[in-house]
């Protein structure tokens, strides 16, 4: 999502301190098979990782969005998209990476024992209307063109900002939130249109405060139990009032742009396909930046099962809560990518692709 603020929802709430801790969980897909790692980033042999990539069509997908949206940064990363793709068509075995130019830099992960940590974010569909009518009283404001401080969350939802400022009225407050959250989101007018996109305008400049962990500190919903899901229960349970009491905590607030209907874009300002692009640290994993993931699978209620499935993944997102070791999966638009990235707190093994020296002539003789 271009411009994407992204202080994911649980930011703060859930953070599981592996190095803190005398005991060595996996609770969260953490293992422990390759040591203790001394550098943010190890060059390897060859990742030990099994299988092979189980995406490689949609990160095909993702580098001809990258070519035709962003030519100056595809020609830049050009030589190991071709040697990836290459590999992909080959088979994708991890112990052959080698051979394809292709050097795999395993990131030390959040206790340096390997284990990155993994969140979701993806693209809401809201139901909305041009004007206040029924169930449909929640503004969504454009960036106010007013000079000084903003207001807060809490002076906005008292009446602080013109009604000139408002694009739509959601029939959900809470819903409202989430594509702050987000970053961005499609527009449901229920006029029988195509969607309307929305994306971000701008903030209030306001600190921003994780409603999740508000809600752990209340005691209100557990710390192991948290999830975006747990939220949206917790709101469906309580009263107006409430919710409204409950999101004011956070103070800064997220203003949006309409758009015809169009594709959602990173930062990088490349259409983003699905579980095939991250959200990074760009001061440790440029734009572009290739990643070989080892992905923890999670059941119905978003617990681990105890298996993984290895992706290809492109850097092409940035987000104000995605620092050092730690990437954003996006998931896609709607509810059901809503379900995944509500679960996702989880942590896997990522190695950074990079060509090695003399790659451009290994690929030369293969083509």
């Amino acid at each position: 999502m271009k411009g994407r603020w992204g202080n994911n929802i649980l930011a703060g709430a859930v953070v599981v301190m592996l190095a803190a801790c005398s005991s060595k969980p996996t609770d969260r897909g953490q293992q422990y098979n390759d040591g203790k790692f001394s550098e943010p980033f190890s060059l390897v042999n060859q990742p030990h990782a099994m299988g092979a990539p189980i995406n490689g069509g949609d990160y095909s997908r993702q580098i001809r969005e990258i070519r035709n949206a962003s030519p100056q940064l595809y020609r830049r990363q050009s030589n190991v998209y071709s040697a990836v793709q290459e590999w992909l068509r080959a088979g994708g075995d991890t112990r052959m990476l080698s051979r394809f130019g292709l050097d795999a830099w395993q990131m030390e992960g959040t206790d340096n024992y390997g284990n990155v940590q993994f969140t979701g974010y993806y693209t809401p569909i809201v139901q909305a209307r041009y004007t206040r009518q029924g169930a449909f009283q929640y503004p969504i404001y454009r960036m106010p063109q007013t000079r000084g401080r903003l207001p807060s969350r809490a002076e906005i939802y008292a009446g602080a900002l013109s009604d000139s400022d408002v694009l739509a009225y959601s029939n959900s407050l809470i819903d409202n939130f989430i594509m702050d959250v987000q970053g961005s989101g499609y527009i449901d007018f229920g006029d029988g249109r195509p969607l309307s996109f929305f994306s971000y305008a701008g903030k209030n400049g306001r600190a921003y405060r994780s409603i999740g962990r508000v809600l752990v500190e209340r005691g209100e919903v557990k710390l192991e139990d948290m999830s975006l899901q747990a939220i949206r229960h917790w709101a469906q349970t309580h009263s107006p009032a409430e919710v409204r009491e409950l999101l004011e905590q956070n103070p800064s607030f997220v203003f949006f742009q309409p758009k015809p209907f169009s594709p959602v874009k990173g930062a990088s300002a490349v259409p983003l396909i699905d579980r095939a692009s991250v959200a990074s640290d760009r001061s440790i994993v440029p734009a572009g930046t290739t990643l070989l993931a080892e992905v923890p699978l999670l059941d119905g209620n978003g617990k681990f099962r105890g298996e993984y499935e290895l992706r290809v993944l492109v850097a092409l997102d940035v987000g104000g809560a995605i620092k050092g070791q730690h990437f954003d999966i996006y998931q896609g638009i709607g509810p059901e990518a809503g379900h995944r990235a509500g679960w996702y707190n989880h942590y896997g093994r990522v190695w950074v692709l990079k060509a090695a020296p003399g790659a451009a002539n290994q690929l030369l003789t293969r083509l």
